[in-house]
Formats: C-alpha cells, sequence, structure tokens
C-alpha cells in the first residue's frame, strides 16, 4: 500500500467500516485525528480501529452525529465542534484531510460544508468501476479506488474574483490575504498563480506607502509568475494584466534607480497618488494633502534640473535679488542653521530666476488661492471644516495643467479582471 506524506489532521467519516478507516489513517499518518460517528462507532473505534493503528496520533477526539442522520443535526453538531477543535490542535487552512468512505450523504456533506476552510483534500475509498482507473487498495478481503480531490482547486476561484475585487478597489492589504488564503489551500500547480497575485498586491501596498524598492522587486517577482502561469494558460483575463504591470514596473525602476536627491519621477508618482486617493479612496483630505505635496515635488524638481537649487538647504545668494534678504530673516531653521523655501517661495524664486512653470503659477495664482484655502482650513490642513472632493478636483486640473503633464503620462494601477 502506498504511503503519502504525513498529515497535519485528518477528519474521518466513520460508518461501520472499521477495516477501511484503518488503511486510511495508516496510510495519511495524521498528527491529529477526529473521528465523525454515531454514539456506537465510539465502541468500533476503540475496539477495530486504535489497536491497528500503525502511529498513533498525538491528539484525537470524537465528534457524534445523531442517528439517523440528518443534515441540519449534523451540520449543527459539526459546525459547533469542529472549528474549537482544530484551533485548539492550532490546525491552519489547508492542514486538514477529510475523509468521506462510506459516509451517509447528510454526513458527507455537512463535513464538506464546514472543513472547507481548513481542508486541502478529500479523500474516499470506493467500489472499482469497470471504466475506471487509478490506484487500488486492498480493504481486508476487498479492492477499492482511492480517490482523492482537492475542492480549493475550482472553490479558489471565488476567492481569486474577492481578492481581485478588494484590489480594484485599493483595498492592497486585504486583497493579498485572500490571494493567500487560497494559495495555502490549492493544490500545487496552482499555487505559484496565487503567490504571484498575492505579490503583486503587496507590490502596490507598498507603492501606495511609497516604499518604491519593495514595490519594484515585489512586481518584478510577481510579473515572472504570471508570466509562467499565462504560459500554461491561467485564468482569463491574465494575460492582458500583464502589460500595465510590466509597464508599472519600468516606472518604478526608474525611481529606485535614479541617483538624484531630487527624483524626477516622484512629482508625477505624487500627483497619480492624489488622483487614486480621489477616485478610488474617495478620501479628499488624503488626496489633497497628496496633491499639495504633489505641486511642491514639481517645483523641486525643476528648482534642482535647471537651476541646482535644494530648497531644503538653499542660500540666499542662489536666488533672485528681490528674495535673499526674506530668505534670510525668515527662511532660516534655528536648530539646524539651514534655509528651507516654503512652497509658494519656490515657485516665487523660479519665476524669478525667469524659469516658465515660476511664471505659470504666477498667473494661475488667483485660480489657485481659494483652492489652497480651502485646504488650509481642512481637517488636514489647518482647520475643522471637511473638505469637498469638487475642491481637491479643480486643484488637481490646475496643477496638471502648470505641470505640463499629460494625464495618459501618470502611472496608471490596472485592474485585475480575473
Amino acid at each position: 500500500m502506498a504511503h503519502d506524506q504525513p498529515v497535519k489532521a485528518l477528519v474521518l467519516a466513520l460508518t461501520d467500516d472499521a477495516a477501511a478507516a484503518v488503511v486510511v489513517i495508516n496510510r495519511l499518518k495524521p498528527e491529529a485525528l477526529c473521528f465523525v460517528l454515531p454514539e456506537a462507532g465510539k465502541a468500533l473505534v476503540e475496539t477495530s480501529v486504535q489497536p491497528k493503528i500503525e502511529q498513533m496520533p498525538r491528539r484525537w477526539d470524537w465528534l457524534v452525529i445523531d442517528e439517523p442522520p440528518r443534515f441540519a443535526a449534523s451540520y449543527q453538531t459539526i459546525a459547533r465542534a469542529l472549528p474549537d477543535l482544530l484551533k485548539a490542535w492550532d490546525v491552519q487552512p489547508g492542514d486538514v484531510v477529510v475523509d468521506l468512505t462510506g459516509a451517509p450523504a447528510p454526513i458527507a456533506a455537512a463535513l464538506s460544508i464546514v472543513a472547507l476552510p481548513w481542508s486541502s483534500r478529500v479523500v474516499s475509498l470506493v467500489p472499482v468501476a469497470a471504466d475506471q482507473d487509478g490506484e487500488t487498495v486492498d480493504v481486508a478481503d476487498r479492492r477499492l479506488l482511492w480517490a482523492q480531490h482537492n475542492p480549493w482547486d475550482e472553490a479558489a476561484a471565488v476567492t481569486r474574483r474577492d481578492g481581485c475585487e478588494l484590489f480594484n478597489r485599493g483595498l492592497f492589504p486585504a486583497a493579498a490575504q485572500r490571494f493567500r488564503e487560497a494559495e495555502v489551500r490549492v493544490s500545487g500547480g496552482q499555487k505559484p498563480l496565487y503567490r504571484a497575485l498575492a505579490d503583486l498586491a503587496d507590490g502596490y501596498d507598498g507603492w501606495e506607502r511609497f516604499h518604491y524598492r519593495q514595490a519594484w522587486d515585489k512586481l518584478k517577482t510577481a510579473v515572472k509568475a504570471l508570466e509562467m502561469a499565462s504560459l500554461w494558460g491561467g485564468p482569463p483575463g491574465l494575460k492582458t494584466v500583464l502589460a500595465p504591470i510590466k509597464t508599472n514596473a519600468g516606472f518604478l525602476e526608474k525611481l529606485v534607480l535614479d541617483p538624484a536627491d531630487v527624483k524626477e519621477w516622484a512629482a508625477a508618482d505624487l500627483l497619480a497618488h492624489a488622483g487614486r486617493r480621489l477616485h478610488v479612496s474617495h478620501d479628499p483630505e488624503a488626496a489633497m494633502v497628496a496633491l499639495i505635496r504633489a505641486l511642491e515635488a514639481f517645483a523641486q524638481r525643476q528648482l534642482f534640473k535647471a537651476h541646482r537649487i535644494k530648497t531644503w538647504d538653499v542660500t540666499p545668494e542662489q536666488l533672485p535679488h528681490a528674495l535673499q534678504e526674506l530668505c534670510r530673516t525668515c527662511y532660516l531653521e534655528d536648530i539646524d542653521g539651514k534655509h528651507k523655501l516654503p512652497l509658494q517661495a519656490q515657485y516665487r524664486t523660479l519665476a524669478g530666476l525667469g524659469d516658465p512653470l515660476g511664471q505659470a503659477f504666477l498667473r494661475a495664482w488667483p485660480t489657485m488661492k481659494p483652492l489652497l484655502d480651502a485646504a488650509n482650513h481642512a481637517v488636514l490642513g489647518h482647520g475643522f471644516e471637511p473638505l469637498k472632493a469638487e475642491r481637491v478636483q479643480q486643484l488637481y486640473e490646475v496643477v496638471v495643467k502648470l505641470a505640463g503633464v499629460q494625464e495618459s503620462a501618470l502611472p496608471k494601477f490596472p485592474t485585475l479582471p480575473l
């Protein structure tokens, strides 16, 4: 008889076929064993099963089902007791094998439903039909077929769709958790797909928190695994998402490998981040904070790129003459002795240096002033008034025009249609 690798836990629906139960237990060698049986089955376990077990489980117990078995009563008994038992045994999702050999339909249905979150395999010994192929097992004087399947190989599609929906709503940690729930339960051939989807969600979660290096590493890993999965078919829509993910990985590569003190692509990323906070997360307050930071980042980029000015450590002599004294008296930090330019001063500096971006800012200032005032009065600004999404959208459009950015050039997170 073949021997599988020892399993963490076996839940076995015991009928009057003690010999079949012994064969299953000795093959799987569970660390923990739970019998689901009628009251009369206790004696059968003690007299005909336990003495023949080659390697006794470290833990074992039983759940008693009323006779004759009815689905509702069986489900209630199993649902009330089995989860707590598995928790006490420190059984994790995917650790359980369920044996349904000869189980009456009500018990088989109830046990399959309750055990599904923890199970990764359902086995049974069944009579060999004339047209059936597969491994056979000798049980007493009978030859039976060893049948097994993993219900999660099909059921995981529901979990995958849930994970994709969470991903598309920007709830990346929750999406990663759903994909990992599927990964630990599906059979080996499907595990790389769900691991890749979890890595993908982790990558975009890191990106949303500006952990660019970690995000880039996760996306590169996910792309390779998803490409392999697509070669073997994969879920519908998999190939369509590979191109935008690769584009995103390329954008992150430019951010990560840029050695400059002011990152060339950071401003565009902040602008895209503000758009997601507004339109995906529907969080105007967070969107406005990111948008004002993006507005500053565009000024910082231009000051550094065209004039070698670092806004957090500027010398007054680098500035237009009209701003030098103001810088000395108002922008000096008393702790570190550095001169630091605030947002409006950054653009005034650009304008004074004849830079088109600064001059465009001055022209747009009458439009921007009330919108920035609204940001200052917001709860995450300096006030106590909830911010309206319309105000954020208006400022977003001004910043896009001011910076000369094409929205199509901004990084866009993919939609998973899987």
